[in-house]
């Protein structure tokens, strides 16, 4: 361990893996021999809690998250199964150390493990709690159940609903626009004579020509710019109602006529 813990600080401790799952919460507690040291733990698994597989301490650390051991989900579920009595015999404790890969401590020439090779104690005989009967007075003592449930945890994404283009086109149309024009018309003005003589008169035929001019519409066209648009997006909030099932766990009560009564 990251440092030293005492056997009833980790009882329902929640255990993690190296990749963070959970693997269950912390049953009993196995101490080494030599060190008294926890060395071995049981996860409750499977529902309710109901299954204990073990763990090995070595190189786990306890944080507030609960207690991060060094194997994973799979190897615990594959775990050989072992009844958790309150002791390993020498053969549990091998095929313990065989299933998780551990070198197996060198045992002493009375039986015991030989904690001077491994750095870590032996594992003959373990302890729930700080020995058998005081971890299991301890849980006796505090028979309490927690009970477990689901929320929902909603929050929002950004996803990508659609694109929106803009763009023009050409179109005719006929357009009419009225131009006032001028033209010249003829007028014949008269002068009277008033005293004659003064000009030579005489009788013949003569004749007098004018240029009339007249406007008449031009048309020509020119290009210019009228308009300018672009795309812009805004956000618009609004309530969406999400739903979704949830579990819970409800406390029931059976007594010894088998009569259920929740609580």
């Amino acid at each position: 361990m990251a440092k030293t813990m005492q056997p009833q600080e980790l009882i329902d401790s929640a255990v993690v893996d190296p990749t963070g799952n959970k693997l269950g919460k912390v049953g009993n507690v196995y101490l080494a021999d030599a060190t008294r040291q926890p060395e071995w733990i049981t996860v409750k698994t499977g529902l309710f809690g109901t299954k204990e597989s073990f763990v090995p301490l070595s190189g786990a650390h306890a944080d507030q998250d609960g207690v991060h051991v060094r194997v994973d989900k799979e190897a615990v579920s594959d775990a050989p199964r072992i009844e958790a009595d309150g002791h390993l015999s020498m053969e549990e404790s091998a095929q313990l150390y065989k299933h998780y890969g551990l070198p197996m401590p060198r045992t002493s020439p009375d039986g015991r493990m030989d904690d001077r090779t491994q750095g870590r104690g032996g594992t003959g005989r373990g302890q729930a709690g700080m020995d058998e009967s005081a971890g299991r007075q301890r849980r006796d003592a505090d028979p309490a159940m927690t009970r477990s449930e689901e929320r929902l945890n909603v929050g929002t994404e950004q996803v990508e609903t659609g694109h929106v283009r803009l763009r023009k086109y050409v179109v005719t149309e006929e357009q009419q626009v009225t131009v006032p024009v001028s033209h010249e018309e003829v007028r014949v003005e008269r002068e009277p004579i008033t005293k004659p003589g003064g000009e030579r008169a005489e009788i013949a035929e003569d004749e007098q020509e004018v240029v009339l001019h007249a406007e008449k519409p031009v048309v020509d066209k020119e290009t210019v710019a009228v308009e300018r648009a672009r795309l812009k997006t805004e956000t618009v909030t609004e309530d969406q109602t999400v739903s979704g099932k949830v579990r819970k766990e409800q406390f029931e009560v059976v007594d010894d006529e088998g009569k259920h009564r929740k609580s």
